[in-house]
């Protein structure tokens, strides 16, 4: 067949930017596709060329089989690649393309079809010999579900058979709570996937979750690359994933790479695909397969680093028909790498989604990092798409290294403009579980109120204080007095006085002085000395010495007015209000109410002039498909409704009004 000349990606943000890099590096003209939220995003900047397929909504752009084929066809691609997400493994999709003349890149049909359907799964890989978690598939009445937990053995876990995501899924511990979390699954099944069938499975205590990465070509060689291990996890969403796994010896990753070949031989798999088990902690030698992902993974690029391929090349070489040119006594495993995803979302608000355009932008880089990212300056972050943005990839000769570089990289990470997980991501690599590679699904949400800082450091009034000396310091001699913003008066200098608000932090800052010599007091506490000056090698916007240390601050400036910094992977976005108006506490008295997430409003229950009860439903707001309840933050009268039913709101946007009733306040 030989190697294709146009490829189309049929996908978009770090992936899609990630697949380009591959094609443009082995001479292959890249087609990217964008909806009309993207047309200035990364990927389709990057891309030899780009089509239109759609508005914003996912439905009508990136999921339009008709629309993608069309625009594959049209821009004379002969292959097309899905990414992960969207349609990659829609098999619908891979019929598409295949009737149009196109070929997919990724397994054939028959073998998404086999893996898409978890109890056929389990079953054609446990006839293969493959290790299976004990349990009972395909039941959907009640009296065959207490069966089957019977025989299997409590704690039983219920799972929808036609879809993942956690959605749908029960942990019961004893039979008296089976028939209510039986009723549960299957409505929730039902509303998601069509199909209230259900898996019955033994609940694995403390699980480990680990995956192996195999290639399979159309001529019938099939390796697997080592593990991956993803058990860094919440609300069954991956957070942080390594190559190789902490607790694997050889002779058990060799027995789940086996394992791992037979599984993909069972369904004749062809191309890059991964092969998910469930380990228990206490016991890593015993291994149960999960399930098997017919595309290229989020976290593949840790198995790039440790075996130095790159699987999208491969991806490719196998579609074009090409054979695999190494044997399984080829694959070595160098060192270890640990990834890192940065999404949009705020962990201090539940890890809600948030949204915003990108004002300023840092990414790490060196010998031993990798970035993988859908971003650049001006990049709108909307609530159409998934929140990821980015990856942080880190490698280093053992473990200790590599999440020691993955955190210094982190450090030196910054998205001015939409708030991430970057903090929390640097104390997820810092916990000492993590580094000791004491390792379980369950350890983030253990231990996520030692992850999660929600104050505001002090540190951050006191650069907004001195940038905003510096913004007023007139430059060059000063002519006349008056033009020194020192506040002075009869009698000394009164300083400045600001009041000063991030997030749901405010501080009263006070500032005297010059910006080489400045006593800046938050709160009225005591002063510190301070001086603040522009970066000249531009490393970062501001030089604060601060404390008897120099730091460095970057900055960028909000239309609304409110100035973002960054230091060590934190930012924070600074407002200043105006000194009469009443403390933040106050204020929120008056009952404003704002959107804790951009997204759509899905529902409006007041109109102005409905008498409301603190805690009384006024609006919902829908963003990545979850849905937020806003409630009436005081007793009161709707004075002003905002917002309508469809309208798209961005973060902190107000939507109605709440008038305390009067002697409420």
């Amino acid at each position: 067949m030989g190697m294709f000349d146009t490829v189309l990606v049929a996908n978009r943000g770090e992936i899609a930017v990630r697949i380009i890099e591959t094609l443009r590096r082995l001479g292959i003209r890249s087609v990217a596709i964008y909806s009309d939220a993207d047309a200035d995003a990364r990927h389709v900047v990057e891309a030899d060329l780009a089509r239109r397929v759609g508005p914003a909504e996912a439905a009508r752009s990136y999921l339009s089989i008709p629309d993608i084929v069309a625009a594959a066809v049209e821009t004379g691609a002969q292959a097309v690649h899905p990414g992960y997400g969207f349609l990659a493994e829609n098999a619908e999709f891979a019929k598409a393309c295949e009737a149009a003349g196109l070929v997919f890149i990724g397994p054939t049909v028959a073998a998404i079809e086999a893996m898409g359907d978890k109890i056929r799964a389990k079953e054609t890989v446990s006839a293969a010999g493959v290790p299976v978690v004990p349990g009972v598939n395909d039941v959907s009445d009640v009296d065959s579900i207490v069966a089957a937990a019977e025989r299997v053995g409590y704690p039983v876990l219920l799972k929808p058979s036609a879809g993942g995501g956690g959605k749908g899924m029960r942990l019961v511990h004893t039979p008296a709570e089976l028939p209510a979390a039986v009723e549960s699954a299957q409505r929730e099944a039902r509303g998601a996937f069509g199909d209230d069938r259900l898996l019955v499975e033994r609940f694995v205590a403390e699980p480990r979750h680990i995956e192996i990465q195999v290639l399979a070509d159309t001529h019938g060689t099939v390796v697997h690359l080592g593990e991956r291990e993803c058990s860094l996890q919440r609300r069954h969403q991956k957070i942080v994933e390594e190559a190789p796994s902490a607790v694997l010896d050889a002779e058990t990753r060799a027995r789940m790479g086996k394992a791992a070949v037979e599984a993909a031989r069972s369904v004749g798999y062809v191309g890059a695909g991964t092969v998910e088990f469930i380990v228990p902690a206490s016991a890593p030698e015993e291994f149960f397969f999960l399930e098997m992902n017919t595309r290229l993974q989020v976290e593949h690029p840790v198995t790039e680093l440790v075996t130095g391929l790159d699987l999208v090349e491969w991806q490719l070489r196998i579609a074009a028909g090409e054979r695999l040119t190494l044997s399984q006594e080829d694959v070595r495993l160098d060192g270890h790498a640990v990834e890192a995803r940065i999404y949009a979302e705020d962990p201090t608000r539940d890890f809600m989604p948030t949204g915003g355009t990108v004002l300023g932008l840092h990414e790490p880089s060196g010998a031993h990092v990798r970035v993988d990212s859908g971003l650049r300056r001006g990049t709108v972050v909307t609530s159409h798409y998934d929140p990821m943005l980015a990856k942080v990839i880190a490698w280093g000769p053992d473990r200790t290294s590599a999440l020691r570089r993955l955190e210094r990289a982190l450090a030196d990470t910054a998205v001015l403009g939409v708030p991430t997980n970057v903090p929390f991501l640097r104390a997820l690599v810092r916990h000492p579980d993590v580094v000791a590679g004491r390792l379980d699904t369950g350890l983030v949400e253990r231990e996520l109120l030692t992850l999660i800082d929600d104050t505001v450091p002090e540190e951050f009034f006191v650069v907004a204080a001195l940038d905003r000396l510096l913004e007023l310091w007139p430059t060059g001699a000063v002519v006349d007095p008056w033009d020194v913003p020192n506040g002075w008066r009869i009698g000394g200098s009164a300083g400045m006085t600001m009041r000063l608000s991030a997030g749901h932090a405010e501080a009263l800052v006070r500032i005297e002085g010059e910006p080489t010599a400045a006593r800046v007091t938050v709160d009225g506490g005591e002063p510190v000395v301070a001086s603040v000056a522009r970066d000249g090698n531009g490393s970062t916007d501001l030089v604060v010495r601060l404390a008897g240390e120099s730091r460095g601050y970057r900055r960028a400036q909000a239309p609304d007015g409110a100035v973002w910094y960054e230091r060590e992977g934190r930012a924070v976005a600074v407002s200043e209000r105006p000194n009469l108006l009443a403390s933040h506490a106050e204020s929120v008295e008056s009952g404003p109410v704002t959107s804790p997430m951009p997204g759509t409003v899905l529902v409006v229950e007041v109109e102005p002039g409905d008498v409301v009860r603190a805690g009384e439903p006024l609006l919902v707001v829908e963003a990545m498909k979850m849905e937020h309840t806003i409630t009436a933050p005081v007793d009161g009268v709707v004075s002003r409704v905002d917002v309508r039913v469809g309208q798209q709101v961005a973060l902190d946007e107000p939507l109605a009004l709440v008038t305390p009733e009067e002697g409420e306040s």
